[in-house]
């Protein structure tokens, strides 16, 4: 079978492989509206106590899932950790439909990350090995910007049925139908990218790494620099997440106001994901790592002082552009830096430290603000984004690739 590197060559895979994604950020979707609601009206908990245990359970379930896939990718093979991942989602919108008491949501949440952890993982590293080395980026801004314009369209079709038809069982029969549809598009067509590996890693200059998980985490400059700024992305989103609302609302703003300035945000980072990617492939990833994060911070402090709509919805779209800047440069960054082999397993943990930022994120700005209010948290964490920001500048440097033609292919047997 003749195996070929590069998008034109296995657009139909990788297309595939677009689709399931966005399957897949709908089934964060399903339950993002609705769950706190649920919390409140059926099981009597606070909203501010239902978004906290969310982030916390579904990010360090994620996080582990993440590390476990890239250690298991290459022993058992994406297609099958892809197909297992959407097992664990088929019995997530049932748990939600007929949870008796929290804990089945707490529970349905641990799957959901489980399912998360293997199948967004997954595809992640299936389209960086179709494409190659030439489009890492963009391959990278289609897959983010797929699963999170899904996410939020499910977001909005789910709180639309919840108000029509009732918070259970309605909306949850929208996550039963993408379980199924993913679970049998990823068994049936999805086909196994390991033959392109064995390819590239023919071509690869990169040498291998001794100790991956301590040299992903931080002690590889490169490596390092990338995953810490990972983690803080992610905890000043968790941050975002938890606490902006509240923030607007303390500030006089409307529901409806509020609404439209917390989803500017999501909107601009997914939709600008499409051209960000791209600029990952012409331009030296540690210029736009600092830029994305350098903006990021700006973004975050200057919300402290900000008072009118206008200004908020300025700062919310900066916030989303620095977001989208980083958000597929990171993967496509830590490919740059491994030889095809360890991708995998590098990314994994990337993955884990990068999403453990949600659960560290919602702990910590939870404590800073029950004790010193909602401007605190802000505060502390646009200094520590700026801090990220810095530490790419000076300890990161601009890769030196060796570009790979598209068209490089080999016969490799059944």
């Amino acid at each position: 079978m003749s195996v070929q590197l590069g998008l034109k060559e296995n657009w139909k895979q990788f297309t595939l492989l677009v689709i399931i994604n966005a399957f897949v950020g709908g089934m964060i979707g399903l339950e993002r509206t609705i769950i706190p609601q649920i919390a409140e009206a059926d099981f009597g908990l606070a909203a501010k106590t239902a978004i906290l245990s969310f982030i916390v359970v579904f990010g360090v379930t994620k996080a582990i899932t993440n590390y476990y896939t890239g250690a298991l990718a290459n022993r058992v093979g994406r297609k099958n950790l892809l197909v297992i991942g959407w097992l664990f989602a088929i019995p997530v919108p049932i748990m939600l439909i007929y949870a008796p008491s929290w804990n089945w949501i707490i529970a349905a949440n641990i799957l959901l990350g489980i399912n998360q952890g293997f199948t967004w993982s997954s595809t992640v590293v299936m389209k960086i090995d179709l494409v190659g080395e030439n489009d890492r980026g963009f391959a990278m801004g289609l897959n983010e910007f797929a699963g999170y314009l899904a996410l939020a369209a499910i977001a909005f079709l789910t709180g639309w049925i919840a108000n029509s038809y009732g918070l259970r069982p309605y909306p949850f029969y929208v996550g039963i139908v993408l379980a199924v549809i993913g679970l049998m598009l990823s068994w049936l067509f999805v086909k196994d990218t390991h033959k392109h590996v064995v390819l590239e890693a023919t071509t690869s200059n990169i040498p291998k790494l001794k100790r991956i998980f301590w040299e992903t985490t931080w002690q590889h400059k490169n490596l390092g620099s990338i995953t810490q700024a990972g983690l803080v992305n992610n905890l000043n989103d968790g941050m975002v997440w938890g606490l902006f609302p509240l923030l607007l609302v303390s500030k006089g703003f409307d529901l409806q106001q509020t609404g439209i300035i917390v989803a500017t945000y999501p909107a601009v980072w997914g939709v600008g994901q499409l051209f960000s990617g791209k600029l990952a492939d012409k331009y030296c990833k540690k210029t736009l790592l600092f830029l994305g994060m350098l903006l990021q911070g700006i973004a975050l402090l200057g919300m402290i002082n900000a008072h009118s709509f206008s200004t908020f919805m300025v700062l919310s779209s900066l916030l989303g552009i620095g977001t989208a800047i980083v958000y597929p440069t990171f993967l496509a960054a830590i490919s740059d830096y491994t030889h095809p082999d360890q991708r995998p397993k590098s990314i994994g943990i990337f993955r884990l430290w990068r999403d453990l930022g949600y659960a560290i994120g919602a702990i910590l700005t939870g404590l800073i603000a029950d004790q010193f209010g909602l401007v605190a948290p802000i505060l502390a964490i646009g200094v520590l984004t700026l801090v990220s920001s810095f530490i790419i500048k000076f300890r990161m440097s601009c890769a030196h690739k060796q570009m790979v033609p598209t068209n490089l292919k080999v016969q490799l047997s059944h």
